[in-house]
């Protein structure tokens, strides 16, 4: 996606075998383009999704199309307690193994409430996909990673968000997810230091995807006022860049970073 050349040191792992990728919520927006990133960089992807098997299947085709050894569509939602060892299982079927864990899987509550209003069943469904899952993924991959015998170059990566730190009333099951997510990275980054297997949480601000469409025009214009520094909207293909940069273990010693892709909207300003 970016039109750089893949080395064999990104398509190969210490051991001689392709690298692999599993990607969560790789059927659109910000999964796609990290699907396609690492898919560009050589990497096999097994990319998992929910319920839009078209979208997943055009998600593999790109990445197919941008170099990827080998790619596959892989449904299971994130937020059943029984999804995260099968979704394991069906990516080790299909790629071999797994050298890199994305989990960039989420979603906004269905309607969005003040914390006054907002409902018990909206906070807990928001949790699952956005917090518990991508825990309990890590969970069942570390597992399996420090079991093995097989020494491969290994890195997990949270997609968060700005909204770990940044109070929004009418969605507060959202922040509390990503907030959740930031000490996950924290949690799971001094859990796997000793098996030099590195942790990032990479935190979008205000990004172009379906999810934000809904808001388009109120951010366009606050974008506009200066809400953030660099008044643009951010690409899905800036938060994919950072995830490449990972996979080519550029933050090797630099496990639970965090690392803020926001144009500048994290900065305190006067």
């Amino acid at each position: 996606m970016t039109g750089h050349n893949p080395t064999s040191a990104n398509r190969r792992d210490a051991s001689g075998s392709a690298r692999t990728a599993l990607v969560t919520g790789g059927s659109r927006g910000i999964g796609r383009a990290i699907s396609v990133e690492l898919a560009s960089m050589g990497l096999s992807v097994a990319v998992n999704y929910n319920s839009n098997h078209e979208a997943a299947e055009e998600t593999v085709a790109a990445c197919l199309d941008a170099g990827a050894a080998h790619a596959v569509a892989i449904q299971g939602n994130i937020g059943e307690p029984d999804a995260c060892s099968a979704l394991v299982d069906a990516a080790f079927e299909g790629l071999g193994e797994i050298d890199i864990l994305v989990n960039n899987a989420g979603r906004a509550p269905r309607v969005r409430e003040d914390i006054l209003k907002a409902t018990r069943e909206s906070f807990e469904e928001v949790l699952a996909v956005n917090l518990t899952g991508p825990y309990f993924l890590t969970q069942e991959l570390a597992r399996r990673w420090l079991e093995s015998d097989n020494p491969r170059s290994r890195s997990v990566v949270f997609i968060s968000s700005l909204s770990a730190e940044t109070a929004s009333l009418n969605r507060g099951e959202y922040c509390v997810s990503k907030a959740g997510l930031a000490m996950a990275t924290k949690l799971w980054a001094v859990r796997l230091a000793e098996a030099g297997i590195p942790v990032v949480e990479i935190r979008p601000g205000i990004t172009e995807t379906d999810m934000t469409a809904g808001v388009k025009e109120k951010y366009d214009a606050l974008i506009a006022e200066g809400l953030v520094p660099q008044k643009r909207w951010g690409q899905p293909v800036d938060i994919a860049r950072l995830v490449g940069s990972v996979a080519r273990g550029d933050f090797a010693y630099s496990t639970g970073a965090v690392v803020d892709c926001d144009g500048g909207f994290h900065i305190s300003r006067l």
